[in-house]
């Protein structure tokens, strides 16, 4: 039975940005994920997201939930039936929500563990937070509205930031079943993102030394969604080959955004 088309309001989302040595995520990335790069370096980060009014479409939003998210990412490519495509890889997603904890991977794309999330907010200042409720993960970011990305970013401004994340709808997230992955595609009505000063982040996903060992990934910036309404529709599931594809890392160079009534952008 195909999964519900998913409608809710996007209050509020943090783009926690890293560049990373593009190396050391192809050794984490699964087949058939190739890392996307910006001039020489690859992109992760982390999405912290609070989803109001989310429900299956067609129903009021008196019907809909509202839950603070995570979910770490890494902008990624793969072969499709009619050449490369881009998106974001979801190795870890987090849930303040028992409801989605309970259905992710099931009823809705991706598994989700359940966290214990803090959010304050005010003033155009930011601090987010979660820890599993299992011990596993941890985030906390401090950050605060600015005018322009940070002079070494990866990004020379905030429209190629934008249209870099925005021409990656599509999401794939790890499974319970290894070499399976749910698809979900985000489409916003009326894309927009503004940047971010990050004064503080702490991830026990990027500190990670075994996975990322000291000076390859590098925090890059910051970006800010608000008071967006948005849409979630699940894709197949993509599974592996038993052999990788052939092909080496695609450099993508971000293009200004095509205006559009609704736009995509990326899912996580």
């Amino acid at each position: 039975m195909p999964l519900p088309t998913m409608v809710g309001m996007i209050e509020r989302r943090l783009l926690i940005n890293y560049r990373v040595e593009p190396d050391v995520l192809a050794r984490l990335l699964p087949e058939p994920f190739r890392p996307v790069l910006v001039g020489a370096l690859g992109v992760a980060g982390i999405c912290l997201i609070r989803l109001g009014d989310l429900r299956p479409a067609g129903l009021p939003s008196i019907a809909g939930v509202t839950s603070e998210n995570a979910a770490h990412r890494v902008a990624v490519e793969w072969d499709g039936p009619h050449g490369p495509l881009t998106g974001v890889y979801i190795p870890r997603r987090d849930s303040s929500s028992r409801l989605t904890a309970v259905v992710g991977g099931r009823l809705f794309p991706g598994a989700h563990r359940r966290a214990r999330f803090s959010a304050e907010e005010g003033g155009g200042q930011y601090a987010v937070g979660f820890e599993s409720l299992d011990g596993t993960g941890c985030v906390e970011v401090r950050a605060e509205i600015a005018t322009d990305m940070p002079a070494d970013s990866i990004f020379a401004s905030v429209s190629e930031a934008s249209a870099f994340f925005e021409d990656a709808p599509l999401g794939y997230s790890a499974t319970r079943r290894p070499g399976e992955f749910d698809g979900v595609e985000l489409a916003c009505n009326g894309w927009r993102v503004g940047p971010l000063v990050v004064s503080h982040v702490r991830s026990s996903f990027f500190e990670d030394v075994t996975l990322f060992p000291p000076g390859t990934a590098e925090l890059d910036s910051g970006l800010l969604m608000s008071g967006i309404a948005a849409a979630w529709t699940a894709h197949p599931r993509l599974r592996a080959r038993a052999t990788a594809p052939a092909g080496a890392e695609r450099q993508r160079s971000p293009s200004p955004p095509v205006p559009h009534p609704v736009r995509a952008g990326s899912s996580a």
